[in-house]
């Protein structure tokens, strides 16, 4: 159990701002090689901070009053206490991945404009416009059922979490090799990283649909059939919109960047609120 323990702190460390300092990351450690074994642990990274921001939210929504906007605040305030424990981290890969395909059709420029620090017209947009999208998805499955947008919040941080395995494992690592922080992770996951990751994402799963099942379908009239169907739709959504993705990388890119990861990311979560909107 310890290389798989430190494997999850790494990954933690990279992909959080949760603080593994001191001691512990002495005793956690690094290596290239580590970081790229740590990669099948991103879906449970997702299972952290899904289990924190929907705890969170399921602390608002019984502090605030019981009115139509408690799930929008909910929501909100939800969204952004991710963002706070991510640093923006893929938010900011969205923003980047916009600036470049966005402001170039070159391949060669659009990789220069993804390196700037700097956000653009184009990324600036598009952060805006998934923030929304993201709070008003989720204010409108808190209406529906407010057990819902907890369990939702948790599934989706962890299903988006899994599609970059799927990126890392499909394409290949495009960009400046030398001065990427991601491509240690990304020159190839290995097969059993791969399950490690799918196995993170079948449990949070499991465990969200047997939740679902144990509360009497919350209040939402489904059968438990349809309820297993609207998380189907959710989680099929969810895997088009990968696919739709990494061919655009493929097609614009020749492979994928760090950015592209964080990116894909950000569109698998919000696919997968809208899938399980539109199916209720």
């Amino acid at each position: 159990m310890t290389p798989f323990i430190r494997h999850y702190l790494l990954s933690l460390q990279f992909f959080t701002r949760i603080p593994i300092t001191g001691r512990l990351a002495d005793w956690v450690g690094y290596s290239p090689a580590m970081l790229r074994a740590s990669a099948g642990h991103f879906p449970g990274v997702g299972v952290l901070v899904g289990a924190l921001v929907a705890g969170f939210t399921a602390l608002l929504l019984m502090a605030l009053p019981p009115t139509g906007s408690a799930a929008l605040v909910a929501a909100a305030l939800g969204t952004a206490l991710g963002v706070f424990i991510t640093g923006a981290f893929h938010e900011d890969g969205l923003a980047d991945v916009a600036d470049g395909l966005g402001g170039s059709a070159d391949r060669d420029r659009a990789l220069v404009i993804m390196k700037d620090s700097r956000v653009g017209a184009y990324g600036a947009i598009a952060v805006v416009l998934a923030l929304l999208c993201k709070v008003a998805l989720l204010a409108l499955l808190g209406e529906v059922s407010a057990p819902l947008l907890v369990l939702a919040l948790f599934a989706a941080h962890v299903v988006s979490r899994t599609w970059p395995l799927l990126t890392i494992r499909l394409l290949r690592h495009v960009g400046d090799a030398a001065g990427s922080k991601s491509k240690p992770l990304a020159d190839q996951i290995s097969g059993a990283a791969l399950v490690t990751g799918c196995l993170w994402c079948f449990m949070a799963l499991a465990l969200v649909l047997y939740v679902l099942l144990a509360t009497e379908y919350i209040a939402i009239n489904l059968s438990s059939a349809g309820l297993l169907q609207a998380l189907l739709n959710a989680l099929v959504l969810s895997a088009i919109s990968w696919g739709l993705m990494a061919r655009w990388f493929w097609r614009r890119l020749g492979g994928f960047t760090g950015d592209c990861l964080g990116a894909t990311q950000q569109v698998g979560e919000l696919a997968f609120y809208l899938g399980l909107a539109v199916s209720l």
